[in-house]
Formats: structure tokens, C-alpha cells, sequence
């Protein structure tokens, strides 16, 4: 989106995806609109040199390692914005290679059915914070290529709402191989994510976070099932990484939230369930 406004982007990839963009441009297949989007593309961080705005979307399981790499080739000045899952993103970039990186909550269902499509689902918003320069930057310029990007002094509590979200629904979805629509029309599922997202909550509050817009555990259900039924046809990237074989993110979806329990004293036997059953799934329990 940010290049179809027009601005100078470049994307850094494994070799069959840069071979299909160089070839034939990035396709997106969204809601709204299918096009083609002539961008640049590379299989070398050192393409990031001299980037002004570097956005992180690697998985979690690669933080640590790609922030190491990244590292000698990033300008000083340069803004580097964590779009992923989880709440620690920031922490582990920093400790990984002492880089300063902006967290982003990113909302959006998409899926890449082949190299160089993009396949979305719903929603394509995200959420910065707080307030600064470099953060009034990146919302402007996400906000000029039509995705809504709002400024939140919370931005912890909405890190954590989003993990809510994604352990309301990831595992469950996986597991089940099945859509959010599916988990929000299922009462026996409904009843499964009620349980998992009371004991968020319970983590959240012990741990001295307040989540963002959700004030209690059942405005937190709500949403959360609000959630499912926008993004009804998508299947969480939980399930997408099983289906493929890849390793998942679950140990910063629900696997974070029962080792956080744990370590205050707050029970979490849902989470960690789900957490099990995916590791025993990709087979590194």
C-alpha cells in the first residue's frame, strides 16, 4: 500500500518471492482491489541501507537473529517499526542488537497463497505509540497510503490487546483447521476462547498492564468475537504455518501468556493447553 501511494520502497525476501516480484511485481488481491504493484525487491539486508523507515515483520522466531543482522547495515537515524506478533518484540530487538525499534499492533488477515500475492482477508489497520516524532512520521505516512494508523499513548496495553486477540483465535483455529467465522459461530468454541481470554486478563492485571478499549474480561470476549466475524473467511498465520509445515509464533501467542502466568502466580492451564497441542502439532514439544 505504501508503494501503490508511491512511495520509494523496497522489499527484502527469500529468492522465489524477489523472482516473482522483479518478474512480475508484488499482486495484490485485496477486498477492495487486485493490482499489480511494480516494487523492488532483494534477498540482502543490505538492501535496508540508507532506508529512512525499515518495517520488522519478520516471525518472532527471528527477531533476535535478523535484528543482529540488520544491525550493520541500519542508519542511525533510521526508524525501525516492529510489526509482529507478540508484546516483547522491542525488548528482544534491543537486547539482540541494541536497536531502539517502534512496537506496532497490527490488524490485518492476509495470506500468501503463492510467492509475490497477497491474499487479504479483512481489516488492514495498526496502531503506534506514543507519541513522538518518529511515530507522527509513520502514521502520517501510513494514513497518506490509506491504511489507518492512530497514535496511542497506551501502546503497551495495545500490544496486549492484540495478544488477546491472537490467543482468542490462533490456536484454536490451527488446531481445529478451521476460519474465525467457524470459532465465532461454534458455542463449544466460544466457551474455550472465554476461558483463554479471562486468564489474559488475569495475566495482564497481575503484570500491571491495563488493555487497551477492553475494561473488563467481557468487553475483551466481545471483541474478540467481534474480530473473528470481520475476518470470518481468514485462518490465523497459526494455522497457515502448521498447514505449510513451518514453525509457529505460539510461543509468544499462548505459550508467552502461560510462561508469564507462571512467573506471577496466576494459573493459565487453557493457554497452556493450546500452547502444548500446537507444539506437539509442529513437533517441537
Amino acid at each position: 500500500m505504501l508503494a501503490r501511494a508511491g512511495a520509494p520502497v523496497v522489499f527484502i525476501g527469500r529468492p522465489a518471492f524477489v523472482e516473482v516480484v522483479k518478474k512480475n511485481g508484488l499482486l495484490l488481491d485485496t477486498l477492495q482491489f487486485q493490482e499489480a504493484v511494480r516494487v523492488e525487491a532483494s534477498t540482502e539486508l543490505s538492501a535496508a541501507r540508507g532506508a529512512e523507515v525499515v518495517l520488522f515483520c519478520v516471525k518472532t522466531t527471528d527477531t533476535a537473529a535478523t535484528a543482529r543482522d540488520l544491525a550493520p547495515v541500519l542508519s542511525s537515524d533510521a526508524t525501525l517499526v516492529s510489526m509482529q506478533n507478540g508484546v516483547d518484540n522491542a525488548e528482544q530487538i534491543r537486547a539482540a542488537a541494541g536497536i531502539e525499534a517502534l512496537p506496532a499492533a497490527v490488524y490485518v488477515a492476509a495470506s500468501v497463497p503463492a510467492p509475490g500475492r497477497v491474499k487479504h482477508g479483512g481489516r488492514g489497520d495498526l496502531v503506534v505509540g506514543p507519541r513522538n516524532e518518529k511515530t507522527e512520521r509513520v502514521a502520517a505516512a501510513f494514513a497518506r497510503a490509506g491504511v489507518p494508523c492512530p497514535i496511542s499513548e497506551n501502546i503497551t496495553g495495545e500490544l496486549w490487546t492484540k495478544l488477546l486477540m491472537n490467543c482468542a483465535g490462533n490456536a484454536i483455529s490451527a488446531l481445529g483447521r478451521v476460519n474465525y467465522g467457524q470459532i465465532a459461530a461454534s458455542a463449544d468454541a466460544g466457551r474455550v476462547v472465554e476461558s483463554v481470554v479471562h486468564e489474559v486478563f488475569a495475566v495482564a492485571r497481575a503484570a500491571g498492564v491495563r488493555l487497551a478499549r477492553l475494561e473488563d474480561p467481557q468487553i475483551a470476549l466481545g471483541a474478540a468475537l467481534k474480530l473473528a466475524e470481520q475476518m470470518n473467511k481468514a485462518t490465523s498465520s497459526t494455522a497457515q504455518d502448521l498447514l505449510r509445515g513451518k514453525r509457529t509464533e505460539i510461543d509468544s501467542l499462548n505459550g508467552y501468556i502461560a510462561r508469564r502466568g507462571a512467573e506471577l502466580g496466576v494459573a493459565t492451564p487453557v493457554n497452556h493447553t493450546l500452547y502444548t497441542l500446537v507444539k506437539l502439532a509442529e513437533g517441537r514439544s
